[in-house]
């Protein structure tokens, strides 16, 4: 078992260390392209507050398992746990949120000016700032109730059933606050889930109905280059599809964590891991589908190099 463990724990050492430092060269990436004059398309902003949630998620859970996984310090503070658990719901929320106004902002600017959503086109880019801010504000009300229900592993509280987390444990109330608790907060997740399944069929059938449209005048190589807003929306349902499916698989294993009073450690870091794929993965997908962002890591790589000769 401590051979296991052992491995666990690399894997979510491993999994902490590349997405956050995938999502802040990421970011940084997308500062400098700002600063530089370049200029960013409107879904760009959705895209640096993913990369933020992403990278809380991963802070907030992924170093204090790690830190559990291998035996070190736990965390004392029994307010130091709460708060390290409400960060994490609340990137977490943030992060399921981005990816469902990524898809709708992007279904409204690839929509024909014939649809229903074409006097959206003007509108929508400006709300963007406060559909972010209220997504926030969201995830702090609805998560608020959460740290009531940790405890620290230094705790003096006496309760009779709780589920080990590895750094900090949560009492098990009784089945109908404890129904309420979880519907309360999975009603987000799942309306946004519903929103990003929604966009990413309507984008495949716009970009459908476009390819359609257009085959008949595709027999060059110029006219068959995709355009810029065609590749971005193949990128946001790559992104919006990976995460669809990690959620699903992350969604399983929460509901078989929920059916036993004391799962066992390895059920619960298998979980972890699982749920911080998706932060891990997201920036590198941007980055491979971003052609200045990669254009950038050339330059910067070229400029390393003759640094060092």
């Amino acid at each position: 078992m401590a051979g296991s463990f052992f491995i666990i724990g690399m894997i979510i050492l491993t999994q902490t260390v590349v997405g956050i430092l995938g999502n802040f060269s990421l970011l940084c990436s997308y500062i400098i392209l700002h600063v530089t004059g370049y200029r960013l398309r409107s879904t760009d902003l959705i895209l640096k507050h993913l990369i933020v949630a992403n990278s809380l998620v991963l802070l907030c859970k992924g170093v204090p398992q790690t830190m559990a996984v291998f035996g070190w310090k736990h965390i004392r503070s029994d307010f130091g746990c709460k708060l390290l658990f409400f960060l994490h719901r609340v990137g977490r929320g943030v992060s399921i949120g981005s990816i469902c106004l990524l898809s709708v902002f992007q279904v409204i600017t690839i929509s024909p000016r014939s649809s229903r959503w074409a006097v959206l086109k003007v509108t929508a880019p400006k709300y963007m700032v406060l559909s972010l801010f209220l997504c926030w504000i969201l995830q702090v009300l609805v998560n608020v109730i959460f740290p009531f229900h940790i405890t620290g592993k230094w705790s003096d509280k006496n309760i009779t059933k709780e589920i080990d987390f590895g750094y900090c444990s949560s009492g098990l109330t009784d089945k109908t606050q404890h129904a309420l608790h979880a519907a309360l907060l999975l009603f987000p997740d799942v309306l946004c889930l519903g929103l990003t399944l929604w966009a990413g069929s309507s984008m495949v059938l716009i970009l459908y109905r476009h390819k359609q449209q257009v085959q008949h005048i595709r027999r060059t190589d110029a006219s068959s280059r995709s355009s810029p807003e065609s590749r971005a929306t193949k990128t946001i349902l790559l992104l919006g599809s990976t995460f669809v499916y990690f959620y699903i698989l992350s969604s399983i294993f929460q509901v078989l964590l929920a059916l036993f009073d004391q799962p066992s450690r390895f059920l619960v870091d298998i979980t972890i891991i699982i749920a911080a794929c998706f932060p891990t993965v997201s920036p590198f997908l941007l980055m491979s589908q971003n052609s200045s962002v990669q254009r950038l890591y050339l330059a910067w790589i070229r400029n390393a190099k003759s640094l060092l000769l």
